[in-house]
């Protein structure tokens, strides 16, 4: 999990005192209607003490960072992440809709808009809130499926229809050993009956234990689906702070070993044919491969290894800009399935439009893509990481098919 320098929490914790002094302001707006004495005294004291207790668990969590144990830190940074959102984000839509209000209504002598913009306002608070609480509390565990038809003229007559399920980004150690909801997911897409199951990457956020217990639940997947997998940005270990190489290699080691007990065949820059009626199929995975700060591990020539060029092939590469960037320039691989992007777990869709924050920095972001004869499909993610919810993006299950 990222960790950012002293510097940006005292931004951070700057910038959350300035809104709440704004907020403040406008509060006594709002309860100088409250004709109770006592309870104006209340509202105010609640309102200061969790403002400074914010700021302040803030502040101690990022100078005690490297003390606290690092089963309890992922925990810690991701519940002081949704409690920051939760308080920063209304105060912000409460403090631009009453000032504004404030310009053009002139709310301290206009008699007609002193009750009613402050009430408004409230409401501008509430809305986001509310939206930040289901977001966490209901939507983070509320799978969608998406069912998607991909056809292509070179797909092998005995391939028509072949259905495939695409999950990604489980973070498990966000999960927090929640098992049933794991449980939840995979009852799903055996419902959803897929030939193939592939997993684009993330299944951790950094340590191998997060993979404790788990087994179990993966191993509900029904035995008839074949199942793929290739490694993320985060399953490497990158962003943790390793004593030796040798004990972040064995990180990696039992990763490895955990897919071959799931029952999942990790493609590290390699492939694997399937035949139906000597028809063939190639499934190929790449390493991870990301544009800097992210590593580029994989090598999409050496996955493609022992593969004729006609040959119709499915690409698992976690990371949406190596399509982009590699796969359509250099290659035919017919479709490409990704993750990576969480669609910023936070966002709006509607039936012809999506629009997230996530976007102004990946072209490719979720759905899918298609240029010339080339199909990329972004999942959104089925886990979560730092925000520990999903504000309108919501956990994704793809069920692709497959046509000619």
């Amino acid at each position: 999990m990222k960790t950012y320098s002293l510097s940006v929490i005292i931004l951070l914790c700057f910038t959350i005192l300035v809104v709440d002094a704004v907020s403040f302001y406008w509060l006594q707006a709002i309860i100088k209607h409250v004709p109770s004495q006592e309870l104006r005294i209340a509202i105010n004291v609640v309102f200061i003490g969790m403002s400074f207790s914010l700021i302040l668990a803030i502040i101690i969590l990022k100078l005690r960072l490297d003390h606290i144990d690092v089963k309890k830190k992922q925990r810690l940074i991701s519940s002081l992440y949704g409690i920051t959102v939760a308080a920063f984000v209304p105060k912000i839509c409460f403090v631009l809709f009453v000032s504004l209000s404030s310009v053009t209504n002139s709310i301290l002598s206009n008699t007609e808009s002193v009750y009613i913009v402050p009430v408004l306002g409230i409401i501008a608070w509430a809305f986001p809130l509310s939206a930040i609480l289901y977001a966490i509390f209901k939507a983070v565990y509320h799978f969608k499926i998406y069912t998607i038809s991909v056809q292509h003229d070179d797909l092998p007559n005995a391939f028509d229809g072949l259905r495939i399920v695409h999950i990604s980004d489980l973070h498990l150690g966000s999960l927090n050993y929640r098992y049933k909801v794991l449980d939840k997911a995979i009852h799903i897409i055996n419902t959803l009956k897929p030939d193939i199951l592939c997993f684009t990457g993330d299944l951790i956020n950094n340590y191998a234990w997060e993979l404790k217990g788990w087994e179990a639940s993966f191993l509900k997947l029904s035995p008839e689906i074949k199942k793929y997998a290739v490694l993320g940005n985060h399953d490497y270990g990158d962003y943790s702070k390793w004593p030796t190489k040798l004990e972040k290699q064995d990180n990696l080691q039992q990763l490895k070993a955990f897919y071959e007990t799931i029952q999942f065949k990790l493609l590290m820059n390699t492939n694997e044919v399937i035949e139906i009626d000597n028809a063939k199929l190639y499934m190929v995975g790449v390493e991870n491969w990301g544009m800097p700060p992210f590593k580029q591990y994989g090598d999409l020539k050496q996955s493609l290894t022992g593969i004729e060029t006609k040959a119709f092939k499915i690409l698992m590469s976690h990371d949406p800009t190596h399509w982009s960037e590699e796969v359509i320039k250099n290659t035919n691989i017919a479709l490409t399935l990704s993750g990576h992007t969480h669609g910023m777990q936070a966002g709006f869709q509607t039936k012809n439009k999506a629009w997230s924050p996530i976007q102004y920095k990946y072209k490719h972001w979720a759905g899918l893509y298609k240029e010339n004869n080339q199909y990329l499909y972004v999942t959104r993610g089925l886990g979560w990481l730092g925000f520990p919810g999903r504000l309108g993006m919501r956990p994704e299950i793809t069920q692709l098919t497959l046509h000619n």
